[in-house]
């Protein structure tokens, strides 16, 4: 249970310092904006490459890998009916989409999975398929959307080319043949590449942070059919799918609490990072990131009480 608690304050201590200085104005109007560019083109790819090269790939192909990927991309994918049906734009239902599938498991996840699970590399599988496939993929379909958005009809070589033109799927890209060649960078150029990578996390906190100062309160308007579904599938389903999967699969306790509580984990501050980035459903984003995060709480400690 101290993981689970730890990993709130750490996320809750950063976020209320985004808030604060927003709040004094000591950065000036645009600095959600500039923070997270320098994220997401900066230090997120370097924390891609440096996590993925480093990441022994062989070692976590297995039946948690597998539960991983089938719940996260079911639970995606059962957003987009929600966004077609109610007619939203391409980019905003894709971060809805997003935001149902892709978890905390960064810095919300490592704690709770060294405390509550045991071993911090519980969180290798999903770090993996998230890292590898989720990111690269919903980044390059925002990127894709954002252009159509701005009026401009990009041509088919441009769209198809789109992964080789994001800084995002090019670093995972560039992690993973490194991982699977075996090849050990020299510390000397890992160490700069190492210090940009952990500007990752609390600079995108401290931008999500900033954003609730003067903030509508969360699903208001319009966007409360779509938040509502978020939460559901989130919160909900994807635990939910999880519990299900491992059962079927007999996995044994322990691995069947493992993939339970990673699915149960809230929507990761990644997406906001996206959304600001591409400049799509934000206010999606960042009020399914704020919500899941206080709901899943209970889910977490129920989860761990039943299952532990």
């Amino acid at each position: 249970m101290n993981g689970i608690v730890e990993g709130f304050i750490v996320i809750g201590a950063v976020i209320a310092v985004g808030y604060l200085v927003e709040r004094a104005g000591v950065l000036g109007p645009t600095a959600v904006q500039v923070l997270s560019r320098a994220a997401f083109f900066v230090a997120t790819p370097a924390l891609l490459f440096t996590t993925l090269a480093r990441a022994d790939i062989g070692a976590v192909f297995s039946t948690n890998l597998l539960v991983t990927a089938v719940t996260s991309t079911l639970a995606c994918l059962l957003y987009v009916p929600v966004g077609l049906a109610l007619r939203r734009p391409t980019g905003e239902t894709a971060v809805g989409a997003m935001a149902s599938g892709y978890v905390n498991a960064g810095n919300l996840g490592l704690p709770i999975a060294s405390y509550a699970l045991g071993s911090a590399s519980a969180m290798a599988p999903v770090l993996l398929f998230q890292l590898a496939v989720l990111t690269p993929v919903f980044t390059t379909v925002l990127d894709v959307a954002s252009e159509h958005s701005n009026g401009a009809r990009p041509p088919l070589s441009r769209t198809l080319t789109a992964p080789l033109r994001n800084p995002i799927a090019v670093s995972t890209a560039a992690g993973l043949v490194v991982s699977a060649l075996g090849v050990v960078p020299p510390e000397p150029l890992m160490a700069p590449v190492t210090l940009i990578a952990d500007l990752a996390v609390p600079a995108m906190l401290l931008a999500f942070g900033m954003s609730l100062r003067g903030a509508a309160r969360p699903g208001a308007g319009e966007s409360a059919p779509l938040l509502t579904t978020v939460l559901l599938l989130k919160n909900v389903v994807h635990p939910g799918l999880a519990l299900l999967l491992g059962t079927l699969l007999h996995l044994e306790a322990h691995e069947l609490l493992v993939v339970v509580v990673c699915a149960a984990l809230p929507t990761a501050q990644n997406v906001f990072g996206y959304a600001v980035r591409f400049d799509q459903g934000v206010v999606l984003g960042r009020d399914a990131a704020l919500t899941t995060t206080v709901l899943s709480a209970p889910v977490l400690f129920a989860s761990v009480l039943l299952l532990a």
